[in-house]
């Protein structure tokens, strides 16, 4: 039996072709992705990595010239040269085949196609890939440790246009956006795209590190500097020398810590707690927050010159709902992913199911997306996930009634939920209500995920 592995992208404007050669493709490859339109090639080699394309050489209704086939096929090669393609084309134009072949085309499959001749060469090209990756150590290249979805949405290419010139600077960036919207994981991109690769990206949530121990996570301490320091410990600017530190949640930072962050920042340099030596440090730094910040600025509550220093460009991540494009894609890719891990291979939507997924409106975003297809992998009794079985994009969630809260944790997360909404938002008069730091505030937010 045929071991399924590798990535095939099938491109053709007939969706009766693309759906019998997936079916018949279907225990020969790990991945199979089919697009109609080939001006999606650019972005799907991109985000697939195909070993091996199957291209048609016609797209234009009506046009036979084989042009756009020879057009793409250099785009392809272009773009990723290591890729395998095959051309798909009709017996008549088996000379413009050959001259593709010469292009940098692996080989070419005629129509109407023979089942087992088309199996067998789409192998050879793939087995061609592998082992050329193999040869060449491909594992080992940025490529391969992407974890983006960029989708084929205008207003996520033009923020990958942005990306990809300004990855390769040392310049500070900050990333704003909803919860959920994947903003550490467009910071790890923006790492893997620089200079500053070779070593990991080190990040540190923000709103988890208290003010008592801010000095000593961010700058390290030195051996007695306190009770428990029984020895010298580096911080994390420290251990991000030579790369990049990624600060999550900037905006729950208090304004006191603002100042001495901004101080770092600003010298280039830090003082371990309990030391006098300063410390040169060499970071790219990456913040993200889904507060505003001028607004913030505005109000007092956060420094401005720290955000000229954080800001220098400002990336903004669409919320999914803005991205409908994107929707099943994504969906189909966590598909495969669960499928994978709950050993549920083959699993398909329903056109009614991706009808839903793209109508709902998904406010947790891409991370709510994700856990409602691991529940409805986890859930599937058959090959086809239906539309009852996505469960996800409520716009609110259900609140107990108070008879309901058992627990001193719920009855503080309600009280602290109440007030929020009792001030309309703004978290410094939340705390003082509550008479709690807004530091202990934010703590509590995230411990409740409210």
């Amino acid at each position: 039996m045929i071991k399924k592995q590798g990535t095939i992208l099938i491109v053709d404007d007939n969706r009766n072709i693309l759906t019998t050669v997936r079916m018949l493709l279907d225990s020969i490859f790990a991945n199979i992705i089919t697009i109609a339109n080939p001006n999606s090639i650019p972005a799907k080699l991109r985000e697939e990595h195909p070993d091996v394309v199957l291209l048609d050489m016609n797209f234009s209704s009506g046009i036979n010239s084989g042009n756009e086939g020879l057009y793409w096929l250099r785009e392809i090669k272009s773009l990723s040269p290591k890729t395998e393609v095959v051309l798909f084309t009709a017996y008549a134009d088996i000379q413009l085949a050959v001259t593709g072949i010469k292009e940098g085309a692996a080989d070419f499959i005629v129509k109407p196609f023979d089942n087992e001749k088309m199996i067998g060469t789409l192998l050879e090209a793939r087995d061609r890939n592998k082992a050329a990756d193999k040869a060449m150590g491909k594992h080992s290249g940025k490529d391969s440790n992407s974890t983006m979805y960029w989708g084929d949405s205008e207003v996520m290419n033009n923020l990958r246009n942005i990306v990809e010139k300004v990855a390769a600077t040392d310049a500070n960036i900050l990333i704003t956006g909803e919860n959920g919207t994947g903003k550490e994981v467009l910071a790890n991109e923006i790492h893997r795209l620089s200079a500053r690769s070779e070593k990991k990206m080190l990040p540190v949530d923000m709103g988890a590190i208290t003010e008592t121990l801010f000095e000593s996570e961010l700058f390290g301490h030195v051996k007695g500097a306190f009770t428990d320091a029984k020895v010298d410990k580096p911080g994390k600017f420290e251990l991000a020398d030579g790369s990049t530190i990624f600060l999550d949640e900037i905006g729950n930072l208090s304004y006191s810590l603002q100042a001495k962050l901004l101080t770092a920042l600003q010298r280039r340099s830090i003082v371990r707690v309990g030391g006098s030596t300063q410390i040169p440090i060499n970071v790219r730094l990456v913040c993200a927050t889904n507060r505003n910040l001028q607004q913030m600025v505005n109000d007092g509550e956060f420094r401005e010159d720290l955000l000229y220093r954080i800001n220098t460009i400002h990336l903004e991540l669409p919320a999914l709902r803005h991205r409908k494009a994107d929707i099943v894609p994504l969906a189909n890719r966590f598909l495969r992913q669960y499928g994978d891990m709950y050993n549920k291979t083959n699993l398909r939507f329903s056109d009614e199911a991706e009808r839903k997924l793209i109508s709902l409106p998904w406010y947790g975003n891409i991370r709510e997306l994700q856990h409602a297809i691991e529940k409805a992998v986890i859930l599937s009794d058959s090959g086809m996930i239906a539309a009852d079985d996505i469960d996800g994009g409520n716009q609110t969630r259900r609140e107990k009634p108070l008879e309901e809260v058992q627990t001193l944790d719920e009855m503080e997360s309600r009280m602290i939920e109440k007030t929020i909404k009792e001030c309309e938002g703004n978290l410094s008069v939340v705390a003082a209500r509550l008479g709690i730091s807004r530091q202990t505030l934010y703590n509590k937010i995230k411990r409740y995920g409210i």
